[in-house]
């Protein structure tokens, strides 16, 4: 399922940003596609993108004094999330991939203090929803806060190649693309020494699937007259979930790892909405 799965990343990636030739030319694509959200993490202004971000989309309506809410952009979130949960995560997420290459690297391995992934539900609640909006009632125009001073998806995908293509954009460059490139640099060591240390402590769109994962259409279900607590899944969980326990965990990311490593064959996939109750329970 590896190799499957990493296939699955870079053409997901591919699709996301397939005009190659905006690389060269410094341009950024502007018709009717991207008025459709894609599911992942993938930056609006990235020069090969075809759609939108749904986290900008998302910021940028809450930023504006003419919208309340983006009615349009939660119903995506919605449908992605409810069929798919955190899977999105794990598959097709172009930062995620990179995340994982990084970490394949040799060097010292780490553990995330289990506290710390609440931290994105907090950076969702203030800089992706609150910020914004606030903004709005203060100034009378808010800012889409993450995107602008903190997500480094945007900085690697779109800020580092236009910078390196338009010369005007170099000479504009200050101190909070400074800041960014910075934060861009300690994601990518952190990532050497934590698995995925961005999605599991910071990203919002993350923690908004994984609000999904426990009622979700496709699911993980732990058959307990099985299992007999070996611990197989939760030693090779690198998201620091113990399949066996909560195996719809809102940190799980659908890799599939649990469901190789146990040797029972006590975890298993499930489709549907007909046992939604009995998986969300682990049974």
């Amino acid at each position: 399922m590896v190799n499957v799965r990493a296939w699955v990343q870079v053409a997901s990636t591919v699709a996301w940003n397939p005009l190659a030739g905006n690389f060269i030319s410094g341009q950024i694509y502007r018709g009717k596609l991207k008025q459709i959200c894609i599911p992942a993490l993938n930056c609006y202004s990235c020069p090969g993108a075809v759609g939108s971000c749904p986290l900008g989309s998302l910021q940028t309506v809450l930023a504006d004094p003419f919208y309340t809410w983006s009615f349009y952009v939660t119903g995506w979130l919605v449908i992605f999330g409810s069929l798919l949960g955190r899977w999105i995560c794990g598959w097709v997420c172009p930062f995620g991939m990179i995340q994982e290459w990084l970490h394949r690297v040799p060097f010292l391995k780490l553990r995330l203090p289990l506290w710390m992934r609440w931290v994105k539900y907090g950076i969702l609640g203030l800089l992706v929803i609150y910020l914004p909006l606030a903004g709005v009632q203060t100034l009378g125009l808010g800012e889409p806060t993450f995107c602008k001073y903190l997500c480094p998806a945007g900085t690697l995908e779109a800020g580092l190649p236009l910078i390196g293509l338009v010369p005007g954009l170099r000479s504009a460059a200050g101190r909070l693309f400074a800041f960014k490139l910075a934060v861009v640099l300690a994601v990518a060591v952190l990532s050497l020494m934590i698995f995925r240390p961005f999605c599991r402590v910071v990203c919002p769109l993350g923690a908004i699937y994984g609000m999904f994962n426990p009622i979700s259409w496709y699911r993980y279900q732990c058959r307990r007259e099985i299992c007999v607590n070996c611990g197989s899944c939760a030693a090779t969980c690198r998201m620091g979930v113990n399949p066996s326990q909560t195996p719809n965990s809102a940190e799980c990311i659908r890799c599939g790892d649990c469901l190789q490593s146990c040797p029972h064959g006590a975890l298993r996939q499930v489709f549907g909405l007909n046992s939604t109750t009995k998986a969300a329970a682990g049974e």
